[in-house]
């Protein structure tokens, strides 16, 4: 089966749920984690940013990059910081950074497309190609591949070696794959070293949920994080 768009609009908004807390994605969200990379032993922290939440050491310099090409209202405040982004010091203490991020969220329209274009081509697009390579066809199977390539880049090679079902292009049970991915991800996300992730097992357990009620066609209305989702 193909993916609707009425299903491509619920597996936006959950995420969108799951990263800023509304369906629609709240643009100029700016939250500061202890995520980055490790100096010294020690993860520093940087700001993660927008819809479904893109990262300072991640890919944050592209989505400005693209907000100016797309000659948004901002775009001349923000050149003088694209150099900066990714790189050390943090730009987690700097205010008018900050201030900019939060007000072309605000009020830029621009700045919501470029987000709409740049998360569906970096983040969704890819997810896309890799549930349809490994020759996975339903809506939730999708949705879970999906939240991994948001919450971890991809779909963790290491997670993949703690369970015994192969992707189907292997001959393995899609539900059974996706069933046993979501427990191990679910055991990994509960017991990882970083608090930050210890903190969003809730995507995991959304999952679980809809797995026994067997929407995998994702008809029923989706319990993410305490927001229902129809």
């Amino acid at each position: 089966m193909g993916i609707s768009a009425n299903q491509k609009r619920k597996i936006i908004q959950v995420i969108n749920v799951f990263e800023t807390g509304t369906l629609t994605g709240n643009y100029s969200n700016i939250s500061i984690y202890a995520d980055g990379p490790v100096i010294n032993g020690t993860r520093i922290k940087q700001i993660t940013y927008g819809r479904s939440q893109t990262t300072e050491y991640g890919v944050l310099k592209v989505l400005i990059q693209q907000y100016i090409t797309n000659n948004g209202q901002y775009a001349n405040q923000f050149r003088p910081f694209v150099d900066k982004i990714g790189k050390q010091p943090s730009l987690y203490t700097d205010s008018s950074f900050k201030i900019l991020l939060k007000n072309a969220g605000q009020n830029d329209p621009i700045m919501k497309s470029t987000q709409d274009i740049f998360f569906d081509q970096l983040y969704y697009q890819p997810a896309f190609k890799w549930f349809t390579g490994m020759k996975f066809k339903l809506p939730l199977s999708l949705l879970v591949i999906y939240d991994s390539f948001i919450h971890s880049g991809n779909i963790l090679a290491s997670l993949r070696q703690r369970f015994p079902e192969s992707v189907p292009i292997n001959g393995g049970d899609e539900k059974k794959w996706i069933a046993q991915y979501v427990d191990v991800r679910h055991d990994w996300l509960e017991h990882h070293a970083n608090k930050i992730l210890r903190n969003t097992i809730y995507r995991p357990i959304c999952f679980e949920k809809a797995i026994t009620q067997n929407n995998w066609d994702l008809s029923l209305p989706i319990n993410a994080n305490r927001t229902m989702i129809t």
